[in-house]
Formats: C-alpha cells, sequence, structure tokens
C-alpha cells in the first residue's frame, strides 16, 4: 500500500507546486493597485469595475511639446512588452499625454491622470508634469514593466483617477563622485532610479580632498592628476567635459536638472595638491586617500586663489543649463572665520557674474549672503541660529539633516556600508520627519525643499549606491512631494513594500529592511 500513498503524495506535491506558481504568474500579471504609489498622491480616486490593458494595438499620443515625454514613456513599455506603441500627435484612445485641460491646482510639476476602459489620459501645464504622471502610470502597472527584455503579458492599468502635485518643488539627490569615483553609466542608471520617485533634482559633488571629477581646461591637472585616486587609493577618474554634458542631458530629459558642486575654501586637498601656487606656501601636499576632513584649505590672501575660483566657476557654468552652482562652504576648519568671510564675500559674485544662483552648505548662512543664495542644512540639531535668520532674511533653505536624510548612514550595528556620525538611520527615521516644522524659525515658506545625501567614502560600486539610497530615498521623495496631511507611516510601508517586486525586475539592489512588509 506504500506505493500508491507515496505515488498520491507526489501528485499532490506537483498540484500544490503547479497552484503556487500560477498563483505567482497571475500576481506578476495582475495590476498594481492604485493605493501602492510612492510617494503618495494627493488625491486618488478607484474607477471601480474599469481596467485599461495595454495591447500590440495601443497607441501613444501627445500634445504638441509632449512628444519627448511621450517617446521616453514609449521607451520604457517596449522593453518589456514587445510592443510598437507608436507615439503620434493629437489625442485619441490608447495613452495620450496633453498639455492642456489639467486642473489648475497642479501648478507646473503637477498632473491629472485619468484610467478608462479606453485609454489613460494624463493632463498637466508642462512637460515636467506629464513625466511625473508617466512615473505614476509606470508604478500603477504590473511590476514586470520594468523588465530590460520582453515579457508575457497581459498588461492591465486599474481603473483611477489622480490629482498630484508637490509640496515642494525641489526634491533632490546628491550623488558624491569625488570620494569615489562613478563612471557616466552608474550615475545616470542612478538618474533613472530616482526619475521613478520624481527626484528632479541631481546634485553632484565634484570635488573633495580625495579627488577632482570634472575636467577644467584652465587648469587641466586637477582633473589628470587631482583626479587620479580616491578613498583607499585606486585609479579614481574624472568626466570629460563631453562626459560630464551627457550625464547632465540624460537628467534633463528625465527633467531633473544638475546641480555641480566645487566644495571650497575647504574640502580642497585634490586641488592643493595639483597646483603648489593654490597654497599659501607654495608647496603642493601629496594626494589623499583617507577619510578626515577640515584639514585643508585654499589660500585666502593670495589673488592666484581668485583666478582659480573664477575660472573654474566660468567653465563649469558653461558646461551647466540649470540655474545653480553649489560652492560647498562646509567644515572649512582650517579657514579662520575671518578668512572663510573674506573668501564667501568674493566668491558669492564670481557666481552670479557668470548667470547663476549660488547654493552651498549652511555654513555660508554666517555670512549674510543675498536672499537669492541658497542654504543647505546638513546638521543634526533642529536649532541653527545663521540658517534662521538667513530664512528672515529671505534666503530659502534646502532641508538634508544628516540625522535624517543622510544616505550613507548605516541602517543599524550590522550595516556592512555606510558611517554612523549621525546616527542610525532606518526607513522610519528617514521617513518621520516635517521639513516644513524641523528646524526652529525655519517655517514652510521659507523651506525650497528637500535632499538626500549619499557621500562615499564606504561605497564604491552601483550595488553599493543602490543598497544606501534604497528604500531611504523613495522615503524621503514622499517627504518631499506628497503633502504633509497624507504623511502616515503605516501606510507607507505597505506601499513602500508593494515596491519590492519591481525594484527586484529592474535588478536593483535594495535593503530589505524589517521595517517594511515586502511584496
Amino acid at each position: 500500500m506504500r506505493k500508491p500513498r507515496l505515488f498520491a503524495s507526489i501528485l499532490t506535491a506537483l498540484a500544490l507546486v503547479a497552484s503556487t506558481t500560477l498563483a505567482a504568474s497571475q500576481a506578476q500579471a495582475a495590476a498594481a493597485p492604485i493605493d501602492s504609489v510612492v510617494p503618495v498622491p494627493v488625491s486618488v480616486q478607484s474607477v471601480p469595475n474599469v481596467t485599461y490593458n495595454l495591447t500590440s494595438g495601443t497607441q501613444i499620443r501627445a500634445a504638441a511639446g509632449a512628444t519627448d515625454v511621450a517617446n521616453l514613456l514609449a521607451a520604457t513599455l517596449r522593453r518589456s512588452t514587445g510592443f510598437a506603441l507608436p507615439v503620434s500627435q493629437g489625442t485619441g484612445d490608447g495613452i495620450s499625454l496633453q498639455l492642456s485641460g489639467a486642473d489648475p491646482q497642479v501648478g507646473q510639476q503637477g498632473y491629472q491622470l485619468d484610467v478608462a476602459a479606453s485609454g489613460v489620459t494624463i493632463k498637466a501645464a508642462s512637460a515636467a508634469g506629464l513625466f511625473a504622471g508617466t512615473q505614476t502610470l509606470r508604478q500603477l502597472l504590473p511590476a514586470k514593466i520594468e523588465a530590460s527584455t520582453v515579457q508575457t503579458g497581459p498588461w492591465p492599468v486599474p481603473g483611477a483617477r489622480i490629482l498630484d502635485y508637490p509640496r515642494f518643488a525641489h526634491r533632490g539627490a546628491m550623488l558624491d563622485v569625488a570620494r569615489h569615483f562613478f563612471t557616466p553609466d552608474v550615475v545616470k542608471r542612478y538618474i533613472d532610479e530616482i526619475a521613478l520617485y520624481k527626484i528632479n533634482y541631481m546634485h553632484l559633488h565634484l570635488s573633495d580632498d580625495q579627488g577632482w571629477r570634472i575636467m577644467i581646461d584652465s587648469w587641466p591637472r586637477l582633473a589628470t592628476y587631482g583626479g587620479s585616486t580616491q578613498v583607499g587609493g585606486g585609479p579614481g577618474g574624472h568626466y570629460t567635459k563631453a562626459q560630464y554634458s551627457e550625464i547632465v542631458a540624460y537628467a534633463a530629459a528625465r527633467h531633473i536638472t544638475v546641480i555641480p558642486e566645487i566644495d571650497m575654501p575647504g574640502h580642497t586637498n585634490a586641488a592643493l595638491s595639483s597646483y603648489a601656487e593654490l597654497n599659501c606656501n607654495n608647496t603642493a601636499p601629496p594626494l589623499y586617500t583617507g577619510t578626515n576632513v577640515g584639514f585643508s584649505s585654499l589660500c585666502v590672501p593670495k589673488e592666484v586663489t581668485y583666478r582659480f575660483v573664477d575660472d573654474v566657476i566660468r567653465e563649469l557654468a558653461a558646461l551647466t543649463p540649470g540655474p545653480y552652482i553649489h560652492i560647498g562652504g562646509d567644515e572649512a576648519q582650517s579657514t579662520s572665520d575671518a578668512d572663510y568671510r573674506t573668501f564667501m564675500n568674493r566668491v558669492l559674485p564670481i557666481v552670479s557674474k557668470y548667470g547663476k544662483q549660488t547654493m552651498g552648505w549652511h555654513e555660508i548662512a554666517k555670512v549674510n549672503p543675498p536672499a537669492g543664495v541658497v542654504p543647505q542644512f546638513w546638521g543634526t540639531t533642529t536649532s541653527n541660529t545663521s540658517v534662521r535668520d538667513a530664512a528672515a532674511r529671505g534666503n530659502k533653505i534646502l532641508m538634508s539633516p544628516a540625522n535624517k536624510a543622510y544616505l550613507d548612514m548605516k541602517y543599524n550595528s550590522s550595516t556592512r556600508l555606510g558611517l554612523t556620525w549621525a546616527g542610525y538611520i532606518e526607513v522610519r527615521t528617514a521617513y518621520d520627519w516635517n521639513p516644513g516644522a524641523y528646524l526652529s524659525g525655519v517655517g514652510e515658506s521659507a523651506v525650497r525643499g528637500v535632499e538626500a545625501p549619499l557621500w562615499s567614502e564606504t561605497i564604491v560600486t552601483r550595488q553599493d549606491i543602490e543598497y544606501m539610497a534604497f528604500p531611504r530615498l523613495p522615503a524621503i521623495a514622499e517627504v518631499g512631494w506628497s503633502p504633509w496631511s497624507k504623511h502616515n507611516w503605516d501606510q507607507f510601508r505597505q506601499r513602500l513594500g508593494a515596491q519590492g517586486p519591481r525594484w527586484t525586475v529592474m535588478g536593483l539592489n535594495y535593503y530589505r529592511s524589517t521595517q517594511v512588509p515586502w511584496a
């Protein structure tokens, strides 16, 4: 009797495997629920018993001025569906991108998205708003829409009416390419990943003690010598002007503005090593591959220093169509307070001379900069007198508190990568703070937005970047985009967990936080 029982057991097991496989396949093919979008939209309404299915006959129709967004969406959807998805101007069934008729509340960055049985319509007042809408559409499709190879359908989109616009105009991510160098392809991949969560600024930290990463024709040794190493040694690297422009254009196509940073007067050992005349003693120090800070400074009294700064800003401004140049200004511990003020008072007009607006770390607030200068708060306290006073004078503050927004902090004591000086930052810590009421005396109207910096002392590979940024980057993106009234950790962790299968399909090396119920 044992053999029949064994045979029956085998049949039962095979049936269970088949059932499980079918269930998994059906789950992959199911439309994503409308309450799984990150960042959470301003308003989401389900339309019961309505689904739109992408098919081989689906067309993408775009208003004049929306063709670039339509082509980018088509390229994304073609990879996984295998459909032709032709793009044409006009309106009609299928996917329609329109630059008129949106609710006025959407402003210049928001959108209105409607899913009916006949198609998906996205309306906005700008191409940036349409692009944001297409990122929401991606999240409404099954996770396998992110695949790089053709998958089997179906491709359902749930019936929905979404009205959405950002709380803050500026939602940024910073990548430190100075401590460790990352190739243009790695930077572009990160741009793609953050664009999905409606990040619209990419801050590139291009220079530091350990490396100078952009070619400056008038001072070529900055890149060829100053860029020749990195933390721990190794070849380092730098971007040619063509490569930098390629990154800027790639970001712009995804409605992300690049903000280049040249840190000064501190964090400058790579420059000081490259040119002896930038040192007060006319002696170039050796290249540096450690991780200490605060030991370097440009020579403030020398006129050659300002010729150097002028040349760097001039060449960088010519390559950068965005309105901002970041001049650092942090941890200038080897520069006296008087010299720091002298330096900044010389440099701020140089940035303006080349048609750019200055950003800097919050230390620049102490020089009483003009109202157009944007201090970036990176402290770990909830009060800062200089930043409070700057806000009172009219400066807009970019919020990056290190103990909330720094993606290079460890998640916990067992995290292989990262630092701990600002504390551990698990996902809930990154999510549970209010930029509009975080700093004493800096109210919502004084906040320009948020940025999540990723410093690279311990970050070496593309996988390292992803592990530290995800899932915390989407948390900070929601803090910056969604209305504070929608801020709810329990709901967010569910929506964040629903992103897991999408990231798996994308090949994204994310951290499986135990705080999140991963789908």
